[in-house]
């Protein structure tokens, strides 16, 4: 009977203390390309990512702080300045594939430009660069996408 008792106190005692464990799953919202940004902004965002991609080449940590956005100025650090440059290729060339709005955690609706390498011929293009901008031009995020 001890032993019986025993036995239910340790399931007892390891079921309250069990742990339940949940996959968490981060999805990037979909790109609203209904609703088109106008060109003139377009040039804006482009001459933004130009010289981020140059600050980028040359590892320029105080050019590459200019052009990002005051929100994630905090959480930039050089290790994911390093992460980023090697996740762009410089030597291609890239035009913009898609443009349109993305909604953010913040419930904030913010532009976003698609850059596919000019070189990429697939439809849809296997390695991308999604770039989302605030409206004065300053990055707020850039996610490479590279085809296996």
């Amino acid at each position: 009977m001890k032993k019986l008792i025993v036995a239910l106190c340790f399931l007892s005692v390891s079921s309250a203390f069990a742990q339940n464990i949940s996959k968490v799953e981060i999805q990037n919202p979909p790109m609203d390309t209904a609703a088109s940004i106008p060109n003139d902004k377009i040039e804006l965002y482009n001459q933004s990512f130009s010289k981020f991609v140059s600050a980028l080449k040359t590892a320029d940590k105080q050019a590459v702080g200019t052009l990002i956005s005051e929100k994630v100025k905090s959480l930039v650090d050089e290790n994911m300045i390093q992460r980023l440059s090697g996740g762009i290729s410089f030597e291609r060339k890239t035009e913009v594939y898609l443009s349109g709005y993305q909604k953010l955690p913040d419930n904030q609706t913010y532009p976003a430009i698609q850059y596919k390498y000019v070189d990429d011929k697939n439809d849809p293009p296997r390695d991308l660069i999604t770039v989302i901008f605030e409206n004065d031009g300053k990055i707020l995020g850039v996610k490479p996408d590279y085809s296996k």
